[in-house]
């Protein structure tokens, strides 16, 4: 991690000296902050989006950025030795995408708010945001003095979703299948046929991971990997990766 976003680790004494003293840089401005200011990291992969948020945000007196990063991989190995308050996340990001940090992130440490930043307005991604434990979705139109707002509130534990898209969310939530509370919305998962193998690499798709990361992982080839996941996007009837991740993940299929 640096300011122009570039990686952190790497193999080369140089690169390992940038790193801890980012570290150390971050510690710093912690200690500094601590009991004072709202402590921010910031996941956005492109680097003039990622600059005007830090304008915007660090105008405000009680709030202070203190790292970010163009990947999750970086962002999440540095949270593991610094922790912020508020995670500002980018959803479309390379290789590792929001929505999979946002799940890891919430698994290890329920604690930490975490506002998902996009351009979609796109209902299926708000529930997705939100059932990967989002505190709050927000478009990049956002004004200066709002993401101050937004970062205050989920501070304080409240959830927040822009305008543009609550009402739709609100409309498009699944509807229950029964009053019985033990089977409101029926067996989802089921109702996908997917083979125990299918399911498994679909795990691996909300987790990020390529097809050939995929075939590594379950001692396939990368041919069969994508024939897998050829399989899932069809019986999921969606296009892509991303919406079956979206799927699997508000429909429940996966944990």
């Amino acid at each position: 991690m640096s300011s122009d976003g570039s990686k952190a680790r790497g193999g080369n004494c140089d690169t390992r000296l940038n790193y801890y003293k980012t570290m150390s840089n971050i510690r710093s401005k912690i200690k500094l902050i601590q009991n004072q200011k709202i402590s921010v990291y910031l996941v956005e992969d492109y680097h003039l989006i990622r600059k005007s948020i830090k304008l915007m945000v660090n105008k405000a007196e009680d709030i202070s950025i203190i790292g970010d990063f163009d990947n999750a991989e970086d962002f999440l190995e540095v949270f593991e030795k610094v922790q912020s308050d508020v995670v500002i996340m980018d959803l479309g990001l390379p290789a590792m995408n929001g929505l999979c940090a946002t799940k890891i992130l919430k698994d290890k440490y329920p604690e930490v708010k975490i506002i998902v930043l996009t351009s979609h307005e796109q209902t299926d991604e708000v529930v997705a945001a939100l059932a990967c434990g989002a505190n709050a979705y927000c478009l990049k139109d956002i004004e200066a003095q709002e993401i101050q707002n937004i970062i205050r509130s989920v501070y304080k534990g409240v959830m927040w979703i822009h305008p543009k898209v609550s009402e739709a969310a609100r409309q498009s939530a699944p509807k229950p299948l029964s009053t019985d509370f033990n089977n409101l919305y029926g067996n989802l998962a089921a109702e996908t046929n997917l083979t125990e193998r299918e399911y498994e690499v679909l795990k691996k798709i909300v987790d990020g991971k390529t097809n050939t990361q995929i075939a590594h992982d379950m001692c396939i080839s990368t041919h069969t990997a994508k024939a897998h996941v050829g399989n899932i996007l069809s019986k999921l009837s969606v296009s892509d990766r991303v919406e079956a991740a979206v799927k699997a993940v508000r429909a429940k299929i996966v944990d």
